[in-house]
């Protein structure tokens, strides 16, 4: 089965047909989800949209439980996960507007719960990372999206910070020598824990805003009302990604 974790301004999908809200129990607490399915050509297809701030936006990405929210979807049968993710560009050639394919994360979040495994019954895993977005996944998103006519800048790196404050000017001066291209807040941990339970996962970054430094002032209502605005370009990749999906 396909999930979908979306963010900041894209807390419901109309292509999302006969949802029913779950609230599933996890070792970790609670997680709520819709399940549903997306008309195809050749019928309709199962989804799990997963709104990772809650629908009314009540969860701030520090406090979002992440373990929570991937167990939840290991234990639907989820196999593969594309996120969706409002960010800030650190560079002046990958506007807002720009939809970023992510290839790899620099993480720069504190105090999170990072991994499953702990020790005791848990045990204790260390997750290789070298391909945590799965690059055959990526491959089928990028085929999607060319499909859908949507042009999208490959290889970038998500800078995931802890949030909820954007970043200073020169943390952001920092990042892009670092080789960031662009920065969030809910990336990390959730593409490790996926990756801890070995679901491929993907994500697809709408760039809202520049960020701190590179443009005077960076608040969340403009944030939002660019998602919202890009919501359509979006929704075409998904849609291609939904009908071409095929069971592991």
């Amino acid at each position: 089965m396909l999930a979908l974790i979306a963010g900041t301004g894209f807390y419901d999908w109309e292509a999302l047909q006969n949802q029913q809200e779950k609230h599933v129990q996890t070792p970790y607490g609670e997680a709520v989800l819709f399940v549903g399915e997306v008309a195809t050509p050749d019928g309709s297809k199962p989804l799990v949209f997963l709104p990772r701030h809650a629908r009314s936006h009540s969860i701030p990405p520090h406090l979002i439980n992440y373990r929570a929210n991937i167990w939840a979807l290991h234990s639907l049968g989820v196999q593969k996960i594309v996120a969706v993710n409002a960010v800030g560009s650190l560079l002046r050639e990958v506007p807002p507007g720009s939809i970023v394919l992510v290839d790899d994360f620099l993480d720069f979040t504190y105090g999170r719960e990072h991994t499953f495994f702990e020790g005791g019954e848990a045990g204790v895993r260390h997750t290789d990372m070298t391909d945590c977005y799965a690059k055959d996944w990526q491959r089928q998103i990028k085929a999607a999206a060319e499909r859908a006519g949507v042009p999208i800048v490959e290889d970038g790196v998500y800078v995931c910070v802890q949030g909820p404050r954007f970043e200073s000017r020169a943390e952001i001066r920092a990042f892009a020598r670092l080789g960031g291209t662009i920065s969030g807040m809910t990336g990390v941990p959730e593409v490790t824990l996926a990756n801890e339970l070995g679901l491929q996962y993907g994500s697809l970054a709408m760039v809202t805003n520049f960020a701190c430094g590179l443009a005077e002032k960076v608040t969340h209502e403009e944030v939002t009302e660019l998602m919202s605005a890009n919501a359509e370009r979006l929704a075409k990749i998904l849609l291609q990604l939904v009908y071409a999906y095929q069971e592991c």
